[in-house]
């Protein structure tokens, strides 16, 4: 039997290939990421990406990532660093985005160490700043307080400054709907554990941008 089992796995092996990383869970932000401050927005991208070292087709080839719904290449990164938010039933596969000229866009591909590569548009809707993609994705879906942010973050403000009023807290709230982004100030409304239903101005990322909340995509 035991035989039998090592030459199953040989032969999965053979079929399935070796250095490729199976993904079938979704891919969304968890924590705080201190290595991406300095994006500008997100890109949505296809499942076969060339990455360039300069922003001109005849620059040398860093990677060319290729995935789909069960493996990604090359496991030298990993889908979990490559992607920001990867919803594979929604097709939708986001990437950190640091410049963006006419044709090109300067992305992050990994999101541990923050290397950087060029990638050539194929569609120039693909990109995103934060802004519109927080009031696309944030207004439809909800925010979600990132584990680890700091407890200030959860103050609600009568307006969008530190040195505000904070006007109530939440503590476990079933939904933070987002009205208005302000600059690196969103206004919500939740319904608190309690039941009490609370709108104020909250801090969702830094002066050096570091994100505390995300759209609760599903």
């Amino acid at each position: 039997m035991k035989k039998l089992l090592i030459f199953f796995a040989f032969v999965s092996i053979l079929l399935f290939g070796i250095g490729q990383t199976a993904y079938s869970k979704d891919i969304i932000p968890v924590r705080p990421n201190v290595v991406t401050t300095r994006t500008v927005g997100l890109y949505q991208v296809g499942n076969d990406v060339k990455i360039y070292k300069e922003p001109d087709e005849n620059s040398q080839i860093l990677y060319r990532v290729r995935w789909n719904a069960d493996e990604f290449f090359p496991d030298c990164i990993g889908a979990e660093k490559f992607f920001v938010v990867l919803l594979p039933k929604k097709e939708l596969a986001l990437i950190h985005v640091v410049d963006v000229t006419e044709d090109w866009v300067e992305i992050i591909y990994n999101n541990s160490t923050g290397e950087t590569g060029w990638i050539k548009k194929d569609d120039p809707y693909k990109f995103m700043t934060w802004i519109n993609f927080y009031n696309s994705y944030g207004k439809k879906y909800g925010l979600r307080l990132l584990k680890s942010s700091p407890e200030k973050c959860k103050d609600m403000k009568a307006a969008p400054e530190d040195l505000s009023k904070t006007i109530s807290t939440m503590n476990m709230p079933q939904k933070i709907n987002l009205n208005v982004i302000r600059g690196n100030w969103a206004l919500v409304s939740v319904m608190d554990l309690d039941k009490t239903p609370k709108t104020g101005y909250i801090r969702w990322r830094s002066d050096d941008g570091i994100r505390y909340f995300f759209p609760a995509i599903k």
